[in-house]
């Protein structure tokens, strides 16, 4: 149980809780418990009146009505203090499991871009759900039929021995059994569980990737193929788990047996004793009723173990990322003011996963308030600068200043708090058009949405839907088109107000002409902040105050438009072949 070991917090955050629980939990076991004896002494009183050891009946029914209402009084009460117990260790577990999910939602969100392209997100969603669930199990319902079983053995032991100690021992033979068959059992299933839940990972990143590309696989018309796909790792899942079940299915069928036993030797053994005259009718009924009483808790005693062997499967799954350091930390706690100067020094970087070299030596500046563009095919580096800026990734080499400041020694959540980030790829949460927008500035009005959105060049099309700004996108904003989306983006960064705009080709899926109309609005938005626009069309770049042209992930050519136009190289022949294209 090393993995669960990290669970402990919990227990101590909800420690009185939990010890009120286990309190309740005692007394009414011990008040359950008491049954037995009042049976053993009803039992007995009949004897002895049948066999004239007591005369009067009256007294006989007395002892039995009074031992009859106790066992009402007991029945109730102990009925009240379970429902306590599951109020305090069942609730107990729910408020662990919701504290776990934060958790892990925080770890995920803090751990970097890398992280993200070596995990799938079905995984992902995976071991927030379902593992957790596994885990809330082990605090809940294990712990507290764990301490059930552990309060009515003791007890019931204890009782048993006091009573007849040679009959106890003989009750008690099975368990050193049962025991070794647990042990033995619970690391099957440990191995077991572990897998299933690797595998239903697998289900779920499946499942989540169809989804997301369903317009790819219809346009191809694939679905039978992935189907039988699916089909291949739904049944390696299913047999996992008929695997697994398998073994768990063992533990009732052996507790039964070893139950039936022990009740065979009460009744042999006690009636021999019995038949001596060294112990009572009443004292066997009693020690039937104990052991059948403990049939509950030796049977739940497979249950608990397979949950605490899928919690402690779940949870070192779990462990895996919260244990993982994010590569790219704040190492300034202290806030930090953005002003908006960038400068490149003789930046390299090679990304980590495919080990491609995407910028080599790169330097340029770029003061606050002025517009800088990059030009470039793709491939170039151009997506790659913007990453570097907003700090998704640290530099191979070189360094990147933000105001004079190395960039690994600026506040973090302040440096992405001032910049003002639109895609190259779109992305929509699964949400209403206002609510997207408003994801750049939550504080917004209505009015300050319209005016974002008129000048991203989207309002006009906006109020065209039939709920307007309250019209829901669906999932990364199916129901928008590709240009509708960037100039949703748009407006989404305009909003925020940002020191640091960046733009990254996010003009790709719109017309000549809107991209115009978009640009010119811009350039009055733009004012007084730094403005990073990524393009490869030189429409898109002219007006900036500088430009550069990467191939290769290296700059081959500097300068304001009007500069490069008048210079033999990339720029000039993408502008003449982009403006006889504009011209046919």
């Amino acid at each position: 149980m090393k993995a669960l070991q990290y669970l402990n917090k919990y227990f101590i955050k909800y420690k009185y809780r939990l010890l009120l629980g286990v309190i309740i939990t005692i007394f009414s076991n011990i008040l359950t418990l008491e049954v037995p004896r009042l049976i053993r002494q009803s039992v007995n009183a009949a004897e002895d009146y049948s066999n004239g050891l007591i005369t009067d009946l009256t007294v006989v029914k007395t002892e039995l009505l009074t031992n009859i209402l106790f066992i009402i009084g007991a029945a109730l009460l102990s009925g009240f203090l379970t429902f306590l117990m599951r109020q305090l260790i069942i609730v107990t577990s729910r408020l662990i499991e919701f504290d776990l999910k934060n958790e892990i939602y925080a770890q995920y969100q803090r751990l970097s871009l890398n992280f993200y392209k070596k995990n799938r997100t079905g995984d992902l969603m995976n071991r927030i759900s379902e593992d957790v669930s596994k885990v809330r199990m082990y605090f809940g319902p294990a712990i507290m039929y764990s301490i059930n079983m552990l309060v009515l053995f003791i007890v019931a032991i204890i009782k048993m021995y006091n009573i007849d100690p040679v009959l106890t021992t003989y009750t008690l033979l099975p368990l050193p059994i049962l025991s070794i068959l647990i042990y033995v059992l619970s690391r099957v299933i440990h191995k077991r569980s572990t897998v299933v839940q690797e595998f239903l990972s697998k289900l779920t990143a499946s499942s989540q990737e169809t989804f997301s590309g369903i317009s790819i696989l219809k346009s191809y018309g694939i679905e039978e193929r992935t189907m039988a796909e699916f089909e291949v790792l739904a049944t390696s899942a299913k047999e996992k788990n008929i695997n697994l079940y398998k073994a768990q299915a063992l533990f009732y069928p052996i507790m039964i047996l070893l139950i039936g036993i022990s009740n065979i030797l009460v009744i042999y053994i006690g009636g021999l004793r019995y038949i001596d005259g060294t112990i009572k009718l009443g004292v066997i009924a009693e020690f039937i009723m104990y052991v059948n009483m403990l049939t509950w808790p030796v049977a739940v005693v497979g249950w608990v173990t397979s949950m605490v062997q899928q919690a402690e499967a779940s949870q070192k799954r779990i462990n895996e990322f919260l244990k993982q350091e994010p590569e790219i930390k704040n190492n300034i706690a202290e806030p930090t003011q953005i002003i908006g100067n960038i400068t490149f020094k003789n930046v390299s970087f090679i990304y980590e996963d495919t080990n491609i070299t995407a910028l080599k030596n790169v330097s340029f500046n770029i003061e606050q308030g002025k517009t800088f563009a990059i030009l470039g095919n793709t491939g170039s580096g151009k997506s790659t600068i913007v990453s570097l800026i907003a700090r998704l990734y640290d530099i191979s080499d070189g360094e990147i200043l933000i105001d004079s400041k190395n960039i690994t020694q600026i506040n973090l959540d302040n440096l992405r708090q001032s910049i003002g980030f639109v895609p190259q790829e779109a992305f929509l949460f699964s949400d209403t058009i206002k609510n997207n927008i408003k994801f750049g500035a939550e504080n917004a009005t209505d009015e300050e949405i319209e005016t974002a959105a008129k000048k991203a060049y989207i309002h006009h099309n906006i109020i065209e839907f039939n709920k307007g700004y309250d019209t829901f996108v669906g999932e990364r904003g199916i129901t928008l088109s590709g240009g509708q989306k960037q100039r949703v983006s748009i407006a989404r960064a305009i909003i925020k107000l940002p020191k640091i705009l960046i733009f990254d080709d996010c003009l790709s899926a719109v017309d000549t002409e809107t991209e115009e109309i978009i640009l010119n609005n811009l350039a009055e938005v733009s004012k007084n902040k730094t403005t990073l626009i990524v393009s490869h069309r030189v429409s898109s770049v002219k007006n900036a105050d500088t430009i550069i042209v990467l191939q290769n992930g290296q700059i081959i050519q500097q300068g304001t438009h009007n500069e490069l136009v008048n210079i033999n190289g990339y720029y000039k022949e993408l502008f003449e072949q982009q403006l006889l294209e504009k011209d046919i």
